[in-house]
């Protein structure tokens, strides 16, 4: 039987990525025996810093990548969201799993619908673009630094008395905690992170069997998003502090892009669409991006 080591963060979420992948990987090969191992990322380490004073981009996978070259793990597993958009030359991302709902949304037991947003409310966020869009609905929010797992945040709503916080549909759903829900976001209101709703599965490029393997539960549609979303990053450049979303969708072969970029300040956005036929995904990834530099100009640096 052919033993594979799967390696990942140890957050509840996580483990239901790691199962949904292992139960994808089953279907077609029976006769696999998998060990998952778990590992901290400098994300997990340091979860009472802001992820822009930790510095740099990767922190949530860095540590799994670690892994992977060095072989302690055959595949590693990352929410395709955290990842760099510029990956490592040894390694490769063999699947993309079908795209979860990608859109952004609010828990709370008072804000159930956007007009609810008119008043001076506080919402619980780590995420500069979060922020930026929230204040484009309402410039009153006050927005508080908030991070940690999905359940620990939902916890710190009450014992902050913050009035609501915003998280990933995906993740949300992934833990079977739809329920918290109380307003989801359409991505014309709240442009939802690259990659977002995406699991990605990460190997060696080398190793030719695992790579045959994952190949077999690459979902065709989301690889399409996946390529054009991260090459509209890999344009873009950037750091952990860009407030930047994208989100690619299919319909009847055509690939349609939409991305929305801050500027350094935050003061100002710039939004582009552009929708080309599927197979031309990584074309239409690097001429959004380009558009959004030249719309944003010199209010762009980073």
């Amino acid at each position: 039987m052919k033993k594979i080591i799967i390696g990942a963060r140890g957050s509840k979420l996580s483990s239901a990525y790691v199962s949904k992948v292992k139960n994808l990987l089953l279907q077609s090969h029976r006769d696999i025996d998998f060990e998952v191992k778990v590992i901290k990322t400098s994300g997990d380490i340091h979860q009472d810093i802001k992820i822009s004073e930790i510095g740099g981009k990767n922190l949530f996978c860095k540590e799994i990548e670690e892994n992977l070259l060095n072989k302690n793990i055959d595949i590693a597993i990352h929410s395709l969201k955290d990842m760099e958009s510029v990956e490592n030359k040894f390694l490769t991302i063999g699947a993309y799993i079908k795209r979860n709902d990608p859109r952004d949304i609010l828990v709370s037991n008072t804000i159930k619908k956007l007009s609810d947003l008119n008043s001076k409310v506080t919402v619980g966020s780590s995420s500069r673009r979060r922020e930026l869009q929230l204040k484009k609905i309402n410039k009153d929010i006050n927005i508080e630094d908030l991070r940690g797992n999905i359940d620990t945040r939902i916890k710190k709503l009450e014992e902050k008395k913050l009035d609501a916080i915003i998280l990933a549909a995906a993740g949300v759903k992934s833990l079977n905690l739809e329920n918290k829900i109380s307003l989801i976001f359409e991505s014309e209101e709240i442009l939802p992170a690259a990659g977002q709703g995406i699991i990605a599965v990460q190997c060696r490029k080398d190793d030719n069997l695992i790579v045959d393997l994952t190949k077999k539960i690459n979902d065709k549609n989301t690889s399409l998003c996946a390529i054009a979303e991260r090459k509209m990053l890999q344009t873009l450049g950037g750091n952990c502090e860009t407030a930047v979303g994208g989100l690619a969708e299919i319909s009847n072969n055509n690939l349609k892009l939409k991305a929305q970029l801050f500027s350094d300040s935050g003061d100002e956005s710039y939004s582009y669409e552009m929708t080309g036929p599927e197979k031309d995904a990584s074309i239409i990834g690097e001429t959004v991006g380009q558009k959004l530099l030249d719309l944003a100009g010199e209010k762009f640096k980073k």
